[in-house]
Order: C-alpha cells, then sequence, then structure tokens
C-alpha cells in the first residue's frame, strides 16, 4: 500500500489526490465492519488493517508516506484521521517534504445541491457541488434505491459540473426514459440527511447491492456528506420528491389504515374481475404490507422493478401462501397496479410498463415460489408455527419448539398452539421432560423468555447467532444455554444484548 502510494507524488489536483486515497482505502471496504468483527473476535478491518497501515506509514520518513497519511487524515475513519494527522505532524517536523496539493484538503466547501428522481420513484440520484474554496469545481453524484432499503449503492465524480447539469435538465425535458421524472434544487441540509440515512443502511446491509466501484467511492464520499451543512436552510426550497419517502415513511401505518386501504382496492373498478375475493383480500394485505414495511410507507407507488422484487424476492422468501393464494396474487398485483396508479396519478405509459413486468413475472414467479408443504411439511404443522405467514420464522420458531406432536403428562401436544403463551410452557416443559432450576431461578421461565425471542425474531443478532453456534456442531440445547446466558450476561439494553449475541460464538486465542 505504501509503495502504490508513491502515485500520490506524482498529482498535482487535490481532488485526484482524494480519489486515489479513496481507492486505497476501498480495498478493503466491507459491510458491517463492527458486527462482523465481533464475530471473528479479532480486531476489526478498519483497525487491524486501517490503522495498521497509518502505524506503519507513520514508521516511513518519506514523501510517500506523508502524502498517504495526508490523504487518510482526510478520508480515514474518525480513529484513522486522528493518528494520521498526529504521524503527519511528526513527519513535517522531522522535514519531510509535504506535497503542495495537501494544503487543500481542508478548503472544501459545499456548493448547490440538486434531485434527479425517476418518474417511478425507484430511486434518487443526488447531485452535490463541491469546491476547494472556489477553485477545481467538482460534483458527486449519488445514487439512493428505494427498491433495496433505501440503501446508498453507486456515487461518482465529475469535474464537468455545467455539462452535467445541462444533461440533467435536457433528460427529464424531453420525452426519453427519463421522462416523467424531476429535477430540482435541493436543500443541502436535507440532502445531508438523506444521503446520511442511506450510507448508514448500506453500512447495516449484509450484503449491499452496491455497484462495482462503490468501495474505491465509499470514503471520498463518507467525508463529502460530512462537508455538507448539517442544520438550515428552508424546508419549503427542497423539491417534492425528495421529501416523499421521509414523509410517506413518517407516516403511522396501523392495521385500520391498512385494512381500510385494502376495503377501498377490494371495492374498486379494477378489483372487480377478481373472483376469489377472500384470496384477493389476503394477496392484497401482503401488497399493502410491502408497501408500508419495505417501501418507506408507500403502498401506492409502482414501478417495474418494485413489481419484480415484491413478486420474484420477497413474496417467496417471505410469505407463506395457500394454493389459492398463490394463483391469484399476479392477477392481484395486476389490478393494484392499475387502481394504485390511478389513485396516485401516475402517467398511463408508467402503468403499461408496471403491468409488463407484473406479466413477465408470472411464469417466473411460479418457479420461484416453492410452497413449504412440497417439500413434506405437514399443512397443519405450518399453520400452527406460522399463524402470521411469516415464512421467514419458520426455521428459528421450528428450533425453539422442536416437539410439536406426541403426549406429555397426558396432553396432546399436537392440539397446542405455541403461539400461546400458556401452550408454550408445556410445549418447553415436554422439550426438557420437566421443569428444573439453574442459578437459583425456574430454568423454564429463562427458556420461556428465549423462545418468544426467537419466535418474534427480536433482536435479528439472535438467530444469526444460533445459526453460527450450529453450524459448528454445537447441539442444540447447549445453544440454546449459550444464547440465554449471553443475553442474561448482556443486560437490559437492547444494543448491548445485540453486541453480546453478535460476539456469538467467540473465538478462543
Amino acid at each position: 500500500m505504501l509503495r502504490a502510494a508513491r502515485e500520490l507524488l506524482a498529482v498535482r489536483s487535490p481532488l485526484d489526490a482524494e480519489l486515489l486515497v479513496s481507492e486505497m482505502l476501498g480495498t478493503w471496504w466491507e459491510p458491517r465492519p463492527r458486527r462482523m468483527a465481533a464475530v471473528r473476535g479479532r480486531a476489526g478491518i478498519e483497525e487491524l488493517v486501517g490503522e495498521g497501515l497509518v502505524e506503519y506509514a507513520a514508521q516511513q520518513a518519506t514523501p510517500a508516506a506523508l502524502a498517504l497519511l495526508s490523504g487518510i487524515a482526510c478520508l480515514g475513519t474518525p480513529a484513522q484521521a486522528a493518528k494520521a494527522e498526529r504521524a503527519a505532524l511528526d513527519l513535517i517536523e522531522g522535514g519531510v517534504a509535504r506535497p503542495r496539493w495537501a494544503d487543500h484538503l481542508g478548503a472544501v466547501t459545499s456548493g448547490d445541491c440538486y434531485l434527479n428522481s425517476d418518474a417511478y420513484g425507484d430511486r434518487d440520484e443526488v447531485v452535490c457541488l463541491f469546491s476547494y474554496a472556489g477553485e477545481e469545481p467538482h460534483a458527486l453524484v449519488t445514487v439512493v434505491d428505494y427498491n433495496s432499503g433505501g440503501l446508498l449503492r453507486d456515487g461518482w465524480v465529475t469535474t464537468q459540473v455545467g455539462k452535467l447539469l445541462d444533461r440533467c435538465r435536457q433528460l427529464h425535458g424531453g420525452t426519453g426514459p427519463q421522462a416523467g421524472g424531476s429535477f430540482g434544487p435541493l436543500d443541502p441540509p436535507q440532502a445531508r440527511r438523506m444521503l446520511a440515512r442511506a450510507l448508514k443502511a448500506t453500512h447495516e446491509s449484509a450484503d449491499p447491492p452496491v455497484s462495482e466501484s462503490f468501495p474505491a467511492y465509499h470514503a471520498f464520499i463518507r467525508t463529502r456528506i460530512r462537508t455538507l451543512p448539517p442544520r438550515g436552510g428552508d424546508p419549503l426550497k427542497a423539491s417534492p420528491p425528495a421529501a416523499s419517502a421521509e414523509r410517506a415513511a413518517r407516516r403511522p401505518w396501523g392495521a385500520d389504515r391498512r385494512a381500510m386501504l385494502v376495503a377501498e382496492f377490494l371495492a374498486s373498478d379494477e378489483a372487480e374481475d377478481l373472483s376469489d375475493r377472500r384470496s384477493a383480500s389476503h394477496c392484497a394485505d401482503h401488497i399493502v404490507a410491502y408497501g408500508c414495511d419495505r417501501d418507506f410507507g408507500r403502498p401506492l407507488r409502482m414501478s417495474p422493478v418494485k413489481a419484480d422484487t415484491f413478486l420474484l424476492d420477497w413474496l417467496p422468501r417471505k410469505v407463506m401462501l395457500s394454493p389459492a393464494e398463490q394463483e391469484a396474487i399476479p392477477h392481484v398485483l395486476a389490478a393494484w397496479t392499475r387502481w394504485a396508479g390511478r389513485r396516485s396519478g401516475m402517467g398511463k405509459r408508467e402503468i403499461a410498463e408496471t403491468l409488463d413486468a407484473v406479466f413477465d413475472s408470472t411464469e417466473k414467479f411460479a418457479a420461484a415460489y416453492r410452497d413449504p408443504t412440497s417439500f413434506g411439511l405437514d399443512a397443519a404443522l405450518l399453520s400452527r408455527l406460522l399463524p402470521d405467514s411469516d415464512l421467514e420464522a419458520l426455521a428459528r420458531r421450528a428450533f425453539a419448539f422442536p416437539l410439536l406432536s406426541g403426549w406429555y403428562g397426558g396432553v396432546d401436544l399436537g392440539m397446542l398452539n405455541p403461539s400461546d403463551p400458556a401452550d408454550r410452557r408445556i410445549l418447553l416443559a415436554a422439550d426438557h421432560d420437566g421443569p428444573a432450576r439453574h442459578d437459583g431461578q425456574p430454568h423454564i421461565e429463562r427458556h420461556l423468555e428465549l423462545a418468544d425471542r426467537l419466535w418474534r425474531g427480536e433482536p435479528p443478532e439472535l438467530w444469526e447467532a444460533a445459526q453460527r453456534l450450529l453450524d459448528l456442531g454445537e447441539d442444540r440445547h447447549a445453544v440454546l444455554h449459550a444464547l440465554m446466558d449471553t443475553i442474561r450476561g448482556a443486560g437490559s439494553r437492547p444494543t448491548d444484548i445485540a453486541d453480546a449475541l453478535s460476539a456469538l460464538p467467540p473465538i478462543e486465542p
């Protein structure tokens, strides 16, 4: 890395230097670094590699080392930046020549921001202008993808600022594929909030679908977001699309409001031809749930990508459908697209393109969706474990309640409901063949608390930790006790519990 840093001595532009350093820092970038570091039981990669590189460069009294330290002081994590700045000052005091571009790194100022939204609301391009005290203007273009949880998935830099802005205006002023979208000014503090939230979503995703070049720009993007003003500005200046997802996410979508929306749909002309009203109602419930929970409270927003993601990714992974619902869902989604498009003022072309996507995905859906009963799982058993049709919960609930048939104490376990607290106690007692005591506390009570957490999937780190322990060959009962002991030792704060579970299994030295 230090040999590669010699390239920094050949550049004259501070922007080129920052991009080079960002690319170097991106070679070890990974999502969820803190959590993954805890799983490995060692220092995080930013500490192990990033801070290790700073410490190594600090020992080398060369211009390349100073150039690298100057860049990391600007673009690194807070810990890296602090160490790099101290080391760079020591090298300067020692007489090492500093690159001329390093004087400009701290002089970055933000300018205007713009929002480039597509016609469907699938994604926003946020264009932020910067300069070095008025010199070398450049634009950072970042992409926020709302079909992937609102994460920041791409970014790039250009010095052709005027050409970029003219191109954006021309695209939305014509009849091309982006016609129907919008382009306009965005309040810089709002741009900072949008991008900070989107970058946080990227960091917290286990496997974010970022572009191939994203790691190279990650440090640059992170630093430029911090350069944007945090507060101030006129909220009325923000263009409506910029705040649409944020405003929609703040509106509560309770059960009554969701049911009312489904009822309105079923009473519409678009839903008139849906013959199986019961299945149509259940399918509409899933469409609304996806729009509220996964699309920032926007169940009426439809697009080809959203329809495709809903049918081919979310439903097969998340929801258990009856055979009648499996047959009905593509037809219900098509009717919903027509109704929601009319309700939301969607253009005829956009509605037609979304319907084409639904029709194209219908045949693929039959192959993508796998009914759990087709693998030999008993339908009655599935209905007991999944009363909420949450297919993702099947494995962890079966792990929590492995004994759901047979007799115990004269009770037919096959008649018990694992979602009922009283029945749970009997099921867990049967699993242990009687209550016991542990550390002076009723053993069954601790198992009940853990089973409740597993049933709800809270926190998500719980089931992730259980799977890691099982993958190591640990016995199920030993895994249960490891989880209970970890939760008990972490205290009552949810963040402490999540961190402690993330650290399982501990790696022995």
